[in-house]
C-alpha cells in the first residue's frame, strides 16, 4: 500500500515535471512569435513613408537604393536635359531653368552655358521670341562600370515667329553618385557631358 502511495506520487512529480516544461517551451516560442511579430511590424512602419502634398499624408514606400538606381538615374538625365534645353523669350526663365540644370552637372555643362551666354544665343532667344522645347525619346544607361555612362536620345523644338526647326540631339556623358539635397534629388552629378548631334530634321513655316 505504501509503495503504491510512492509510485503515485513520483507519478504526480513525473506529471507535473512534463506540465512544467511543455508550459515553459509553450512559453518561449509564444516569446519567439510575439518578438519576431513586433520586428515584423517595425520593419513595415519603417518601411513606409508619407508625403505631405496638399495638406494631404500621402502613404509612399521605402526600398532600398539599388533597386531604384537605374530609374533615378534616367530620371535625372531626363529633367537636366529639360531644364537646360527648355527656354523662353524671359530672361528670368532661362536663369531658373539654367540654374536647376546646373545643379545636376559639373562644369561641363556650365562650359557650354558659357559659350552660348557668350555667344548672344540666349539674348537671341530673348529678342527674337524664340521658344524652345525637347522631348525625350530613350536613355541608354550602362551600369556595367562607375561612373556609369548614359547617351540620351531626344527631339529638340525650336518655335520662332515665322518658323518651326525640329532638330535631333543625341548628347552623353557620365554619372556619379553625391549626397542627395533639395537641388540635386536624386543624388547623381553628370560628369563629362557632351553633344554627340544636333542637326535639323525639319523645318515647317508657319
Amino acid at each position: 500500500m505504501m509503495f503504491k502511495k510512492v509510485r503515485n506520487i513520483e507519478t504526480a512529480f513525473q506529471s507535473i515535471r512534463i506540465i512544467s516544461a511543455l508550459s515553459i517551451l509553450s512559453s518561449f516560442a509564444y516569446g519567439v512569435y510575439i518578438n519576431r511579430q513586433c520586428n515584423q511590424r517595425i520593419a513595415d512602419i519603417q518601411s513606409k513613408v508619407y508625403i505631405l502634398s496638399s495638406g494631404k499624408a500621402l502613404e509612399a514606400f521605402a526600398s532600398d537604393r539599388n533597386e531604384n538606381i537605374p530609374v533615378e538615374a534616367r530620371d535625372h538625365i531626363a529633367v537636366f536635359h529639360k531644364y537646360f534645353f527648355t527656354l523662353a523669350p524671359d530672361e528670368k526663365v532661362i536663369y531658373t531653368n539654367i540654374s536647376k540644370a546646373l545643379y545636376l552637372a559639373d562644369e561641363s555643362a556650365r562650359r557650354l552655358y558659357e559659350n552660348l551666354k557668350e555667344g548672344s544665343y540666349y539674348a537671341n532667344v530673348i529678342s527674337s521670341n524664340i521658344s524652345q522645347e525637347i522631348s525625350i525619346d530613350s536613355i541608354q544607361l550602362n551600369m556595367t562600370n562607375y561612373p556609369f555612362y548614359f547617351r540620351c536620345y531626344s527631339i529638340q523644338k525650336i518655335i520662332r515667329t515665322t518658323s518651326v526647326v525640329t532638330r535631333n540631339l543625341i548628347t552623353e556623358g557620365f554619372l556619379r553618385t553625391v549626397s542627395r539635397s533639395d537641388n540635386n534629388p536624386h543624388g547623381f552629378l553628370i560628369e563629362r557631358w557632351n553633344t554627340l548631334e544636333n542637326k535639323d530634321l525639319k523645318i515647317e513655316t508657319k
